[in-house]
C-alpha cells in the first residue's frame, strides 16, 4: 500500500494490472460496476485516487469520483471536487482543481483540466506558482494563463495568452509562454537577461535556445548595447560517440563606440581517429587589441592577452606514444609600451614521439624525441629574437628498489639538442657573422650540445598511532633526501625558446633540473633534503594536520642561470637555497588554516608567502582571508564571504517541496563578494560585492564587480537577477561569477532538489 509504486506496464501488460479499492461501505454488481463510499481510495499501477465517494464501471475502465478527489500519479498531485477519468487511458477531465507538480516544486488552479492521455493535459483558465498565499491572499508571483497544454512527454508546458506577475505587478507577457515540466532541456526563447556595465552601457539579450537532440543542441543570443548597437552569440555544442565539441561566435557587426565589426571565436573540438588516435582542436582568436578589456568574459583563457590556437593529434603505438601539433597565440597588445607582454614562440609544428617502458630486473626506461620549428607571433615580441629548428631527445633508465616503508631510485639520464637557427633573424640581432653585440649573445646557425644528469631519491615513510587532546591519531613522518649531479654546460650562446625558472615550491625543489622546458639545463652538485609528518584520522583518513620543510644544498656554484625574462643571469653562489615551510590544519572545528613559505637565510626575510583561513561553521556560511607576498613584485590581501544577515538559512526552513507548495515565503538576507587590495600599489585591484534575498519561492540577486584592465583602468558591471523558483530566472546571471571567485560559495538551491527550470517565450 505505498503511496509510491514503481511504473506501471504499457500496452496489453497494463490490462492485467490488479485493482485495489477500498473504502469504508463497498457495493457493485459483478463484472458491471462498484461503488466505493466513506474515504474511498482506487489504486491500479501508478495511479491512486481518494474520493469521499467514487464509482469504477468495468465495461469502460472508468472512474467517476466526487468531493475531495484526489489524483496521484507519477509524483504529480490534483485535487478537486470532481473528476472523470477512464483509468488505463488516462482519459477524462478534473473540475476546478488544484494541482502540484514535485518535480518542479510549483502548481496552481484551474477551472478544469482535461486529461488527453497518460502524458499530455490542458488546463483552462489556470495559475502556476512555487509560492503559497501571502497576506494579502495571493503569491509573491504567478504566473496566469487562459489555456495551458502540458506534455510530460515531451517535458513542455505552452501557456497561451500568460501574464507573469511579481507582487500584483506584470513584469512578463507572451501569447505563447513555453516552460519544462521537469529540469529536461526543451527548445524556445529564453527569458531576457540584462546587463549594465562602464564599457557598454545597459544591454538586453534574449537567447533562443535549441534542443536539436539529446546530445546535441544550439544556443543563439541576439543582443542590443546602448552604446555599441546590435550583436549576437551563437553556440552550438555537440557529443557523439567519437567525437565532441563546442563552437562559439560573439558577433557586433558595427561597434558603435570604435566604429568597427568586433567578434570572439572560441572553438573546442575533440575526435578519435582511426588507428586509436585523438585529434585535439581548440581556437580562441578575437578581432582586435582591446577586445579582452571591453568585453573580458567572452576570452576566458589560462593567460590573459595571449590566445592560443592549437591543433594536436595522439596516437599511441605499443610502449610509444606519437604526437604532432602546431600551435600559434595571438597576443592582446597596449599602446603604453611599459605594460607590453612577451609572447612565447609559435610550434610551428611540432613532431615527436614518447616511449615509457619496464624491462630486466625493474629497470624503468623513458625516451622523448621531439623536432620543433619556433616562429615568432605577430605583434608579440618588442626585441628582436633567433628563430628555427630544434631537435631535441631526453632519456632516462632508474632502477626502483621498492620496499614497505621506504624507496630508493638511482638514475640516469642526458638532455640532447641540436639547433638550425634561420639567418633572418640572426641579421636582425646583428650577429650574423657570429660577432654578436654587447647586448645580445653571440648565437650560431647550427649548435649541438648533450648534457647527463646523475641522481639518486629515497624517501621513507613511518606511521606511528598516537593521541592528539584526548583523540586517537594516526602520526606520518615522510623524510626525503634527493641528490643530483649534473656537469656544467655552457649554454649562453645557444637559444631559448621554452625554458623557465621552475616556481620554488615543494614539487620543483625535487626535480633534477631548476628550468621548466628543453633548451636549458641547471649544473650543480646537490642535496635537497626535506620532510612532512601529517596527523591523520584512522577512521576516516581525513587529515587534520600538514607540516612540511624542504631545503637544497649546493656543493658548488651553479653556474647555469636565468633572469624572468629569459636571458643568462649571474652564477648562484648561496650554497643553502631558501628554506621552504608549509603548514595546513583543520584541528580547530569550522577553521582551515594553510600556508607556505619560502624564507632567505642570508637576507633573513621572507621572500615569498601565500597564507589563508577560511572559516566556515556551515552551510551558506564561509569567510576567507588569503595574503599573498612576492617580495619586489606583488603584496595582496583577499577578503571573500557568504554569510546570513537576516533571517534563517535554507537548511532551517521546512523543505519547499511540500504538497502544494505549502513553504513558508519568509525571506532571508545574504551578504556575498570578493575584495583584492594591492598593498603594493594602494589600490582595489578587482572586488565584488553582492546581496542574495531568498524568500523561498523566490531569490533576488544584486552583485556589482569591478575588474581591473590596467593600472588606471577598470570595467564594472551591476548584476541583477530575480530566481523564481521551479519557472526561470530573469535578467543577467552572476552566479557564475559568485562560484569563481568566492570560495566556498554554495547556491541557495544546492540542498534542495527543487529544478531550476527555464521559461521560454513567444
Amino acid at each position: 500500500m505505498s503511496p509510491a509504486l514503481q511504473p506501471p506496464p504499457k500496452g496489453d501488460a497494463a490490462k492485467q494490472l490488479p485493482i485495489i479499492l477500498r473504502a469504508n461501505e463497498l457495493r457493485g454488481r459483478p463484472d458491471l460496476e462498484t461503488v466505493a463510499e466513506g474515504n474511498a481510495e482506487f489504486r491500479r499501477g501508478g495511479a491512486v485516487i481518494r474520493a469521499d465517494r467514487l464509482t469504477y464501471e468495468y465495461a469502460n475502465d472508468q472512474a467517476l469520483a466526487k468531493g475531495n478527489v484526489r489524483v496521484t500519479k507519477d509524483g504529480n498531485i490534483y485535487t478537486g471536487p470532481e473528476l472523470q477519468l477512464e483509468v488505463e487511458r488516462f482519459e477524462g477531465f478534473f473540475l476546478n482543481p488544484t494541482y502540484h507538480f514535485s518535480r518542479t516544486g510549483a502548481g496552481g488552479v484551474a477551472r478544469r483540466i482535461d486529461f488527453l492521455d497518460d502524458q499530455r493535459a490542458v488546463a483552462t483558465d489556470a495559475t502556476y506558482t512555487s509560492c503559497p498565499a501571502d497576506g494579502s491572499g495571493t503569491p509573491a508571483w504567478l504566473l496566469s494563463t487562459e489555456r495551458v497544454h502540458m506534455d510530460f512527454g515531451t517535458n513542455e508546458g505552452v501557456a497561451e495568452n500568460a501574464v507573469l506577475r511579481f507582487y500584483g505587478v506584470p513584469i512578463l507577457g507572451a501569447p505563447r509562454l513555453s516552460f519544462p515540466l521537469t529540469d529536461e532541456r526543451k527548445s524556445g526563447w529564453l527569458p531576457p537577461s540584462f546587463n549594465l556595465d562602464s564599457k557598454s552601457g545597459f544591454q538586453v539579450t534574449v537567447p533562443y535556445y535549441w534542443n536539436i537532440a539529446p546530445n546535441r543542441d544550439a544556443t543563439f543570443t541576439p543582443s542590443v548595447s546602448t552604446r555599441r548597437g546590435p550583436g549576437i552569440e551563437s553556440q552550438i555544442r555537440y557529443l557523439e560517440p567519437t567525437y565532441n565539441g563546442a563552437w562559439t561566435l560573439n558577433l557586433l557587426p558595427h561597434d558603435n563606440l570604435t566604429g568597427s565589426r568586433r567578434y570572439a571565436l572560441n572553438a573546442q573540438h575533440e575526435s578519435e581517429l582511426p588507428g586509436n588516435a585523438l585529434l585535439q582542436l581548440h581556437v580562441l582568436r578575437v578581432s582586435d587589441d582591446d577586445y579582452w578589456k571591453d568585453f573580458q568574459r567572452d576570452v576566458v583563457s589560462p593567460t590573459p592577452r595571449m590566445f592560443a590556437s592549437d591543433l594536436k593529434i595522439d596516437k599511441p603505438l605499443g610502449n610509444w606514444s606519437l604526437y604532432s601539433r602546431v600551435q600559434r597565440w595571438q597576443i592582446e597588445q597596449t599602446v603604453d609600451v611599459a605594460s607590453r607582454i612577451e609572447a612565447p614562440y609559435e610550434r610551428v609544428p611540432q613532431i615527436g614521439a614518447r616511449y615509457a617502458s619496464r624491462f630486466g630486473e625493474g629497470f624503468d626506461v623513458g625516451f622523448e624525441t621531439e623536432l620543433n620549428r619556433f616562429a615568432n607571433p605577430a605583434n608579440g615580441i618588442s626585441v628582436a629574437r633567433p628563430t628555427g629548428v630544434r631537435f631535441h631527445a631526453l632519456g632516462s633508465i632508474a632502477r626502483p628498489f621498492v620496499q614497505p616503508g621506504w624507496t630508493l631510485t638511482p638514475k640516469v639520464s642526458f638532455n640532447a639538442a641540436s639547433y638550425s637557427l634561420d639567418g633572418s633573424s640572426l641579421d636582425a640581432l646583428g650577429n650574423s657573422t657570429g660577432t654578436g653585440t654587447t647586448t645580445t649573445p653571440v648565437y650560431r646557425r647550427s649548435a649541438s650540445r648533450v648534457i647527463p644528469t646523475v641522481s639518486l631519491d629515497s624517501a621513507w615513510v613511518f606511521e606511528r598511532d598516537t593521541s592528539w587532546f584526548g583523540k586517537s591519531v594516526r602520526q606520518t613522518l615522510e623524510p626525503r633526501l634527493l641528490y643530483v649531479n649534473t656537469p656544467y654546460h655552457n649554454q649562453s650562446n645557444l637559444p631559448n625558446f621554452d625554458s623557465a625558472n621552475k616556481d620554488f615550491n615543494f614539487d620543483a625543489i625535487f626535480s633534477e633540473n631548476a628550468f621548466s622546458g628543453v633548451d636549458r639545463v641547471s649544473d650543480g652538485q646537490q642535496v635537497t633534503a626535506g620532510v612532512i609528518t601529517r596527523f591523520i584520522n584512522p577512521e576516516s583518513g581525513a587529515e587534520s594536520l600538514r607540516l612540511g620543510i624542504a631545503q637544497r644544498y649546493l656543493f658548488r656554484d651553479q653556474r647555469v642561470t636565468l633572469t624572468p625574462d629569459g636571458q643568462s643571469d649571474a652564477p648562484i653562489q648561496q650554497r643553502l637555497s631558501d628554506l621552504l615551510l608549509l603548514a595546513s590544519t583543520t584541528l580547530v572545528p569550522s577553521w582551515n588554516l594553510d600556508a607556505s613559505v619560502q624564507y632567505s637565510p642570508d637576507t633573513d626575510r621572507t621572500i615569498r608567502s601565500i597564507v589563508g583561513a577560511r572559516y566556515s561553521p556551515g552551510p551558506f556560511r564561509t569567510l576567507s582571508l588569503t595574503y599573498r607576498l612576492s617580495r619586489g613584485l606583488s603584496e595582496q590581501l583577499e577578503l571573500g564571504w557568504q554569510w546570513p544577515i537576516y533571517g534563517p538559512t535554507p537548511e532551517q526552513k521546512p523543505s519547499l517541496r511540500t504538497e502544494g507548495g505549502s513553504s513558508s515565503c519568509k525571506g532571508s538576507w545574504y551578504g556575498v563578494g570578493r575584495v583584492n587590495y594591492s598593498t603594493r600599489d594602494s589600490r582595489l585591484t578587482d572586488s565584488i560585492f553582492g546581496l542574495e534575498y531568498d524568500a523561498g519561492c523566490w531569490i533576488g540577486r544584486v552583485v556589482a564587480e569591478r575588474l581591473s584592465t590596467g593600472r588606471s583602468e577598470a570595467t564594472t558591471r551591476l548584476l541583477l537577477q530575480l530566481e523564481l523558483v521551479g519557472l526561470s530566472r530573469l535578467g543577467s546571471n552572476p552566479l557564475q561569477v559568485l562560484k569563481d571567485n568566492i570560495p566556498g560559495y554554495r547556491l541557495l538551491r544546492d540542498d534542495r532538489n527543487t529544478v531550476q527550470s527555464t521559461a521560454t517565450y513567444d
